[in-house]
């Protein structure tokens, strides 16, 4: 059944099955049940190289084509992919992977600051604001969307066993980076959000949908916390192999 609203956004089919299915290319690939979603630039592939990751798989869009790794650690393997950014087609390519058998999906990327944080700190979000368009074609319109516990605790586990400091959060997910104005930026602030990316409510609602459970950590980069003054700060490059490194040791201690 269609809810119908004169806003088609908000509107949502919870019934009718979908044209083209999520593992429509997938040639009956199995994957395994813990993944990585990291959005890390260069250091992914040259991990997944020195590790000697099978590629199982060419996810083809018409401007990129994404790896599927498959990474061989101790007695398990876990899938690892550098997606694009953006909740789209971040999105497509998680809903394409949970198909195919991946059932505990962790990601990990960087954020902009919206209260004052040092640059490279870690968070973890509780649960995120759904100022993005596709969590609303996979889940009914709402304001939040809460993260799954059991990852989150999967997540604070690795990093009170590396005694590595994080604070939890509520984080603000959006289409339009260049559409963070200084008064939405205050707005979002007082509402309990301290800092921004661009896919975290997406892919939770993706993994929702389909059954999957979905946990993210992020570390900060930019700074928005000065309206007046925006600052790139290093974009969080120092933490890119270290937060590849926690995510694959999360997956790997998440039960």
């Amino acid at each position: 059944m269609i809810t119908k609203n004169e806003i088609p956004v908000l509107e949502y089919d919870d019934h009718s099955l979908e044209v083209i299915a999520p593992d429509h290319d997938s040639e009956g690939l199995v994957l395994p049940k813990k993944c990585l979603v990291a959005f890390l630039g260069d250091v992914v592939q040259k991990y997944a190289e020195e590790k000697k990751a099978e590629v199982v798989k060419d996810f083809i869009t018409v401007s990129h084509i994404i790896k599927v790794y498959v990474l061989h650690e101790d007695d398990e393997d876990i899938c690892l992919v550098q997606p694009t950014i953006g909740a789209p087609a971040a999105a497509s390519l998680v809903d394409f992977l949970v198909a195919c058998g991946c059932e505990k999906v962790i990601a990990v990327g960087s954020c902009g600051v919206l209260a004052q944080m040092p640059e490279n700190a870690f968070i973890v979000p509780t649960k995120a604001l759904r100022d993005e368009g596709t969590s609303y074609h996979y889940l009914p319109a709402s304001r939040y969307i809460e993260l799954d516990e059991e990852p989150i605790a999967a997540i604070e586990d690795c990093f009170k066993t590396h005694n590595l400091p994080f604070v939890t959060c509520t984080t603000w997910t959006t289409d339009a980076f260049f559409r963070e104005t200084k008064d939405m930026v205050k707005y979002r602030l007082e509402e309990g959000c301290s800092v921004v990316e661009m896919e975290c409510a997406a892919l939770a609602a993706v993994c929702r949908k389909r059954g999957a459970k979905y946990g993210q950590f992020l570390f900060t980069a930019d700074s928005l916390a000065n309206v007046h003054e925006y600052d790139t700060r290093g974009f969080g490059s120092d933490s890119h192999e270290k937060a590849l490194l926690l995510g694959i040791d999360v997956l790997k201690h998440y039960n």
